[in-house]
């Protein structure tokens, strides 16, 4: 059995220097008093690319950093290499691009112990540039929290979060290899986490900091990311829906779509409501899409401009 007093620190990494901030953010964190802490870092990269720099970064931290090269270009596969090499009780995920708060795993092990959940999640406070535009910075729209549904969490994501291993919700599940380059496998994880009974509860104290590069802070990146969100969640819905059933989720979403746009003209002089609007109409038309069937586009392992295309493992 996994041991209750072992916390595992998994962080997934292709080609971002900025891990070498998010591991030096844990060896600054107050460690939860009573447990053992060490850190696996999983390289995604065809090539293990990271691991001079894990290696040196090891040598400043207060705990032990085990390296795992897992190739190439599908996140699933190394989310899931540190599910298979941690022993521990627990397990956190926060991603390579981020730094972890003071109190960060202080409290979610405070929020786990306390609702006894199978799953504990975090906020990503988003932290902009000054020339990111006004209205991105105005409405923070690249913060991540999770959505309540009448007062249940009902699916997560893994940039903050605890996971109790020995949790039947959680033992032995596993990332789904398909939505590894699309994204959403974590979205799908945790809803299966619900399905199954699974409480997931939320530790509002236990963030993380998350700088926005400039190849985010546009528009055009805000909406691919809502609208492959929106295909996830329409995958989710066709799995469990079908005739008439699947007729009304159509008609439903397409009332919110042309809600949304509506909204969006009614509000064309105020930014930040305006492009809110906008991007939840843009989400929602990627739920029609996953209802349809229609194909979840690619977010990882995509090559950068002159690479060649690597083969997914």
């Amino acid at each position: 059995m996994p041991k209750a007093t072992e916390i595992d620190i998994c962080v997934c990494t292709f080609r971002r220097a900025e891990i070498a901030d998010t591991l030096r953010s844990l060896g600054r964190m107050d460690m939860p008093v009573g447990y053992k802490v060490g850190v696996i870092v999983a390289d995604n990269d065809g090539d293990p690319t990271a691991k001079p720099l894990v290696a040196a970064l090891a040598r400043e931290l207060p705990f032990p950093v085990r390296y795992i090269h897992c190739p190439a270009g599908n996140i699933s596969i190394a989310r899931n290499a540190c599910l298979d090499a941690s022993k521990a009780g627990f397990v956190a995920f926060i991603d390579d691009d981020e730094t972890a708060s003071s109190q960060w795993l202080v409290k979610l092990v405070e929020a786990a112990d306390i609702t006894d959940a199978d799953a504990v999640l975090g906020p990503v406070k988003a932290q902009y540039r000054p020339e990111a535009p006004k209205w991105m910075r105005r409405g923070d729209f690249h913060s991540t929290a999770p959505v309540w549904i009448q007062g249940e969490i009902h699916t997560g994501y893994t940039c903050n979060v605890l996971l109790r291993m020995d949790a039947t919700s959680i033992s032995g599940r596993r990332f789904s290899l398909a939505r590894g380059q699309t994204g959403g496998e974590d979205t799908e994880f945790f809803d299966h986490v619900h399905k199954a009974g699974g409480l997931i509860a939320y530790a509002a104290k236990a963030w993380v900091d998350e700088l926005v590069p400039p190849a985010r802070a546009t528009f055009g990146w805000l909406g691919r990311r809502r609208y492959r969100v929106g295909q996830t969640h329409g995958h989710l819905l066709r799995d469990k829906t079908a005739g008439k059933a699947l007729v009304r989720q159509l008609g439903l979403v397409s009332a919110k779509v042309a809600f949304c746009f509506v909204s969006a003209v009614a509000t064309a002089v105020w930014p930040v409501r305006r492009n809110r609007s906008v991007l939840r109409g843009i989400m929602h038309i990627g739920v029609l899409s996953g209802l349809v069937g229609v194909g979840e586009i690619r977010q990882y392992g995509v090559p950068a401009l002159g690479e060649r295309p690597k083969r997914a493992a």
